[in-house]
């Protein structure tokens, strides 16, 4: 049965309608707010879904972990990607796309490599190599900054359903509305305030300032969340 859609049907098709990550965040949460108090947990995806994320698990009173995951990039072009890989070595392509660039199994392979390499790093360096919490029977929400192709957000919703949680939830504050649809089949929920449609979808427009977050302000935040 398809995901349950939530919106913000008067922020549906606009753009820059959030100042920053934390301020959509506290927006995200205002669709949230039955999770206040539940048997539930936020994983945000670093880096630019880790403000989103503590604005909603401080909003709601929940607890917080990163899930950490990240897009493989197409060669020349690093802000675009592929597929997206986990730190527990799920791979999942977008195999029209990889058609298109006509990528063998063994570049798809060598253009992985860095990525692997990365997840470890910022594992150890987010997390300290902490395992992630017990999710067996709790709802989980998967938190990012939005969501374009979707690919990473999918790897992550493979990665978490194989913990048999209760429920999933992706909650993000912007979306291209194909993507959407598309994981509508793979979690209970999807709420995002902010649903777009068209040929062109870029997250950073739903942003009046956007700008892409450094490792040092990750830590800073995670730090003042945990004081």
């Amino acid at each position: 049965m398809p995901a349950e859609i939530v919106e913000d049907v008067e922020l549906r098709d606009r753009e820059l309608v959030f100042a920053d990550r934390e301020d959509a965040g506290e927006r995200l949460a205002e669709l949230l707010a039955e999770y206040r108090g539940r048997d539930a947990i936020v994983l945000a995806i670093p880096s630019g879904g880790v403000p989103v994320g503590i604005a909603v698990a401080e909003r709601l009173g929940l607890p917080l972990d990163l899930l950490i995951i990240r897009k493989i990039p197409i060669p020349g072009n690093t802000e675009a990607g592929f597929g997206a890989l986990t730190l527990e070595g799920d791979l999942i392509l977008n195999d029209m796309l990889v058609a298109g660039l006509g990528l063998s199994p063994a570049e798809i392979e060598r253009l992985a490599a860095p990525v692997r390499k990365e997840l470890r790093a910022r594992n150890r360096l987010f997390r300290e190599d902490r395992p992630l919490p017990d999710l067996a029977g709790k709802t989980v929400l998967l938190v990012d900054d939005g969501l374009a192709s979707g690919f990473t957000m999918l790897a992550g919703v493979r990665m978490v359903a194989r913990r048999q949680p209760a429920g999933m939830v992706i909650a993000v504050p912007t979306a291209s509305r194909r993507t959407v649809e598309r994981l509508a089949a793979e979690v209970d929920r999807i709420c995002c305030p902010n649903i777009r449609g068209g040929r062109v979808f870029a997250v950073a427009s739903a942003y009046r300032n956007w700008y892409d977050l450094s490792r040092q302000e990750v830590l800073e935040m995670l730090s003042r969340h945990a004081k």
